[in-house]
């Protein structure tokens, strides 16, 4: 099967905040970008992925990101995270009804295109799926098959949430690129230590990161 990823990106200046103790306010946009740059340039590379698109009103990404190949959807909601996954869907699907769908976080810097296909081709056993991320609360991917809605439920607990609005939960393991999104700067650690892709690493060393 092949899938259509829908990654929703808010403007870079209001991104990352919880990186404050680790990346001053100056940097935070250039490495929310970065984020998203290794992010679609993994997903691209991806067997599986037919194509990406992504949701957001921010025109410096929307300009990087589109060089990179990825679809630029505005955020015409503009009511937050699951609203922004929806339309994202919705804009796929009307121009293919039938595409699988998957929504995918636009911050898993260390993201590995094979990795993703194992994700993915789980994903494709069910109606549909989300993988959980490494902190066992969150969701790191939502994946609905051709026919089925996203019904996207990201934010506190979205784990928990997904569960419960009848997702299958994938218990797959040595996928941790797919899990390990980016909130805080042990999160950024963990990544780092995965290996992540250049750009975000040319971000990252400007950066004192103890452990790292």
């Amino acid at each position: 099967m092949q899938w259509t990823l829908v990654i929703p990106l808010k403007p870079l200046a209001r991104a990352k905040s919880r990186l404050s103790d680790t990346a001053h306010a100056g940097v935070r946009p250039s490495l929310a970008l970065a984020f998203a740059q290794d992010t679609v340039a993994a997903a691209l590379a991806c067997p599986a992925v037919k194509d990406v698109a992504v949701v957001t009103d921010d025109a410096l990404a929307g300009r990087e990101l589109s060089a990179l190949g990825a679809r630029i959807v505005t955020d015409e909601p503009r009511g937050g995270l699951n609203a922004a996954l929806t339309h994202g869907a919705a804009a796929v699907r009307a121009d293919r009804p039938e595409s699988a769908v998957a929504a995918l976080n636009a911050d898993l810097p260390a993201l590995r295109p094979l990795e993703l296909c194992r994700v993915l081709d789980a994903a494709a056993e069910f109606p549909r799926a989300f993988l959980a991320d490494a902190a066992a609360i969150g969701t790191t991917l939502l994946a609905a098959s051709p026919a089925q809605e996203l019904r996207p439920a990201f934010g506190p607990d979205s784990r928990a949430r997904h569960r419960a609005s009848g997702a299958a939960e994938l218990a797959l393991t040595e996928v941790d690129s797919v899990r390990q999104d980016v909130d805080t700067g042990d999160d950024l650690r963990a990544a780092l230590a995965l290996g992540v892709g250049r750009r975000t690493a040319a971000v990252a060393a400007q950066l004192l990161i103890p452990g790292q």
